[in-house]
């Protein structure tokens, strides 16, 4: 914080630096575009000073204290480094279980569960609408023996799971908690994250089976279970990732996902828990994408905004209830099938923002995600760019080495100011739950993905490789692929499980769900029942469809 004398010596100094020597310099050589701006459309200055940041105790503060704008821990990854939670997931459980396994060996220190599409819109392996789609995005699970299998040898005491299933988190969690119980260990002393956000999949990404308010109801009940009973468990990760993924700018992945979780809090509240009950364990999901010094700022704007939604609105007096814990993704949006070799660079730096950013978490994408399914050596590379960063770069020696950057600051103000007019513009149309029925939202989304693919086009934005220093080339990469005999196998496993079952006990578990559906008890219990019985996860989604009914999206185009 400057001393009015020596802001009024710095202002006289810079207007001189901007008459004289910058002057000069553009008479000689003019900058090579008439308007230098972030990828969000916020102008930057060719210089930042001390005049940008006025006010550090207010703004900035210290780490582990609010507002957080430093940081959650006050040590950060000088105690330890932020976890290494490569997603993996493809074909069988066995397949699955095996690259795990390979990726714990490779030093990776936390497991990221990918599903396949037909298991995250809840359907068996061998329903209609799975067909083509078993095994092929993410792994087929359809009851608790493919979790058995799943974990096999993975002692879940010792290490952290986060799953990204949505409609059907419920089911999932609950058949985590039964293997959990296998292994001997007790709800308490299971950790890690389940998504369980489908306010983004009405907004981005699609996959989601019920309405909004059963969806919501089914959130709150988990919120409310695990608070009691499983309390290391992150109930909810609010995802910016799938926001951006859809074509947001920055500045709206930190204001939707927001406002995504304001409606997460207000669900809970109104269900009867206080605030320091539950939101210590609300976590989030963020983009890393390519402008490098604004993706730092969106993550430390985007934990300060949240500190003080939570101190202010709430009233939230547990400190850990305003902290913004948050796993961070690569953008996999970002990634290009040409010259592939070209994405290693591209997801080191995104890497690198992430952690100077000051993430909890990190999966970093591997080169040939725009062709396929990554391989073992792809997979190596991208967890070993992770482990570089941690133990090579130095980025981790000291807690937010880029704070104080003038540049970084003045950039993390405008996007918490910016993302804060956004949020208050849903807060007018009645919170994120109406802003999506109104269609705002998409809107929003789709204005900004047709922007940036016009900069691209218009080369505006170079895309190495892909618009501009383009070659002749020839896929020299080996791609994996997923075995069609995969979804014959889940089925033929599915058609065992059902004839040594009781059938009679799994009838009764899903009547007994259908009949508390309709009423008001929590429906965790009721799941858990029912997954330890063996019933399917289609049927346990099917007992709901009928009691909840199906969401069917308008469009907004």
């Amino acid at each position: 914080m400057l001393l009015s004398e020596n802001k009024n010596k710095l202002r006289e100094e810079l207007e001189n630096w901007k008459n004289g020597t910058l002057k000069k310099a553009l008479d000689r050589f003019p900058e090579r575009r008439e308007e230098f701006k972030t990828n969000s459309d916020i102008h930057v200055d060719p210089l930042y000073t001390p005049l940008n940041e006025e006010d550090y105790i207010e703004n900035l503060g210290f780490p582990g204290e609010y507002p957080f704008t430093r940081g959650v821990q006050p040590t950060m990854y000088r105690g330890k480094f932020w976890t290494m939670r490569q997603y993996a997931g493809f074909a069988s459980a066995e397949e699955t279980n095996r690259r795990f396994k390979y990726l714990l060996e490779q030093g990776q220190t936390g497991l990221s569960v990918a599903f396949d599409l037909p298991t995250q819109i809840g359907y068996d392996s061998d329903h209609p609408m799975a067909h083509g789609e078993v095994g092929k995005v993410g792994v087929a699970v359809d009851t608790l023996e493919d979790l058995e299998i799943l974990f096999d040898k993975i002692p879940l005491d010792k290490v952290s799971t986060s799953m990204t299933i949505n409609a059907p988190a419920a089911v999932l969690l609950a058949m985590y908690i039964a293997i959990g119980e296998k292994q001997g260990i007790s709800k308490e002393k299971l950790a890690g994250t389940i998504q369980n956000d489908i306010l983004k999949e009405y907004i981005a990404r699609g996959t989601y089976i019920f309405p909004p308010e059963p969806s919501m109801r089914l959130i709150t009940d988990i919120i409310k279970y695990c608070s009691k009973e499983v309390p290391r468990w992150n109930t909810i990760s609010i995802s910016g990732y799938h926001i951006r993924e859809a074509g947001s700018n920055a500045i709206q992945e930190i204001a939707f996902t927001i406002a995504n979780g304001l409606a997460y809090v207000d669900a809970a509240l109104e269900s009867g828990l206080d605030i320091d009950e539950f939101a210590p364990r609300l976590s989030f999901f963020f983009n890393s994408h390519l402008d490098f010094f604004e993706e730092i700022a969106k993550f430390r704007a985007a934990r300060r905004l949240w500190a003080k939604l939570m101190k202010e609105r709430y009233g939230a007096k547990n400190p850990k209830s305003m902290k913004m814990r948050f796993h961070t993704q690569t953008a996999g949006c970002t990634l290009t099938a040409q010259q592939p070799n070209n994405n290693v660079v591209r997801v080191t730096l995104q890497a690198l923002a992430a952690v100077l950013g000051g993430t909890q978490s990190l999966h970093t994408n591997s080169r040939d995600e725009a062709l396929s399914l990554p391989t073992e050596e792809s997979v190596q590379i991208a967890l070993r760019t992770q482990q570089i960063i941690a133990n090579e770069s130095g980025a981790a020696d000291t807690v937010d080495p880029i704070g104080g950057s003038y540049y970084v600051e003045n950039l993390t103000n405008k996007l918490e100011q910016e993302a804060q007019e956004l949020i208050n513009k849903i807060d007018d149309l009645g919170g994120a739950p109406k802003a999506i029925d109104q269609g705002f939202i998409q809107k929003e989304i789709q204005d900004s993905a047709y922007e940036w693919q016009k900069s691209v086009e218009d080369k505006e934005q170079i895309i190495v490789g892909l618009n501009e220093f383009k070659v002749e080339e020839e896929l020299n990469l080996s791609t994996h692929k997923v075995d069609e005999k995969v979804a014959d196998a889940q089925k033929n496993k599915l058609e065992k499980i059902r004839e040594k079952r009781d059938n009679k006990t799994v009838e009764d578990c899903l009547n007994k769900l259908q009949d508390a559906a309709e009423g008001t008890d929590n429906l965790m219990p009721y799941i858990i029942k029912a997954v330890k019985e063996y019933a399917t996860l289609g049927e346990i989604c099917g007992a709901l469809r009928e009691t909840f009914g199906e969401y069917e999206a308008d469009s907004y185009i």
